[in-house]
């Protein structure tokens, strides 16, 4: 199976991001680190360590189909934090970038109809579907905690916990 030009450089671009997501969540995990907050940095670590999974997996799936991937230069993270809030806000910004991409991808195999390519994809949807809310239920916690040192020492133990299990069917 070949895909189309469209499609190999939609992928690609797609691929660039997730290179770039895996560089986002390591800068913002050292904003963590620097303060030893390690259940944070924990937790984008863990995030970092997904999208290195997701780009190897599009990765792979544009060899599958006949494709070829040219890395260009990926562009620097963010790493301009004022809160810890604001990190997770950012978070979620990015993964609704990320989603948006997704999206147009899924939209253009449809186009095309190239139905491998758009079954591929679905299983990242329905993850960023999990990673908005997961990232909008910490930005919650967060507006609950306030300045509450006692609860945000718990939500940092909460987040240290957080491990990397790929799934093993995508």
């Amino acid at each position: 199976m070949r895909i189309s030009e469209k499609m190999q450089l939609a992928l690609v671009e797609q691929i660039h991001l997730e290179l770039l997501s895996i560089n986002q969540y390591l800068v913002m995990a050292s904003y963590f680190l620097k303060d030893d907050l390690n259940g944070f940095a924990n937790f984008f670590m863990v995030q970092s360590q997904e999208e290195n999974f997701h780009a190897m997996k599009q990765f792979q799936y544009l060899h599958d189909v006949g494709g070829s991937i040219r890395i260009s230069q990926i562009p620097a993270p963010i790493s301009d934090f004022h809160s810890i809030k604001h990190v997770f806000e950012m978070s979620l910004l990015h993964e609704r970038k990320v989603t948006q991409a997704i999206s147009n991808i899924i939209k253009l195999s449809l186009e095309e109809q190239d139905y491998a390519t758009h079954t591929f994809f679905q299983w990242f949807i329905t993850e960023q579907v999990e990673e908005e809310a997961l990232v909008e239920n910490i930005i919650k916690k967060l507006d609950m905690i306030g300045d509450n040192s006692s609860a945000l020492y718990l939500l940092n133990d909460e987040l240290a916990k957080r491990t990397f299990n790929p799934n093993p069917t995508v």
